[in-house]
């Protein structure tokens, strides 16, 4: 059963009788392919653009609880990345471009703007004189810790209208898709 999460607004798109979800825009959407378009599939629309439409809703409310810690999501993935990579805090910028899904441009000039702020620090490899580290310096651990709390409370928060089981089931689901297809995108 499907329960609203304590803070959500009433859109009236959820039966709190019952415990369903009447439509929403996505559902909507989806209609009026089937009625203009009927020979065309759009099922695929039910998963994705539901995907789609979570991921706007979802950096909506992480870089909400990020704001008082003065982030953004690209940001804070980076800092939290390294802080869980354990001490000393530091991995190439090859890793964290393969971690995080950015690209290699992406990625530089994110680290830039890091090092600029003193949450990072580029320094060269002594086993590898073309190799360089990424390492979260003292200002980047103390802004990235309690930051880790309030994005793990966001992200709890965006749950709470799922059950544990729901939870652990969506994210199965959700892992299946990922590891299935990511092997079709170049």
């Amino acid at each position: 059963m499907i329960r609203p999460a304590k803070s959500a607004p009433d859109s009236g798109d959820y039966d709190h009788e019952t415990g369903s979800v009447r439509f929403d825009l996505v559902g909507r959407g989806m209609e009026q392919w089937r009625q203009q378009r009927p020979d065309i599939d759009c099922s695929g629309k039910a998963v994705i653009g539901r995907v789609l439409m979570l991921q706007d809703i979802i950096l909506k409310r992480v870089n909400q609880a990020l704001a008082p810690h003065g982030l953004r999501y690209p940001s804070y993935a980076v800092l939290a990345t390294l802080r869980v990579a354990g001490h000393p805090f530091r991995l190439s910028p090859s890793r964290l471009q393969a971690t995080m899904l950015f690209t290699s441009g992406g990625i530089s000039n994110l680290l830039s703007r890091l090092e600029e702020q003193g949450f990072v620090r580029r320094s060269s490899d002594p086993a590898d004189k073309r190799g360089v580290w990424v390492e979260l310096t003292d200002e980047g651990l103390a802004i990235v810790e309690p930051a880790m709390v309030d994005h793990a409370k966001a992200e709890r928060e965006l749950c709470t209208m799922l059950s544990t089981p729901e939870q652990e089931g969506v994210a199965n689901l959700l892992s299946r898709m990922i590891v299935l297809n990511r092997d079709h995108i170049s």
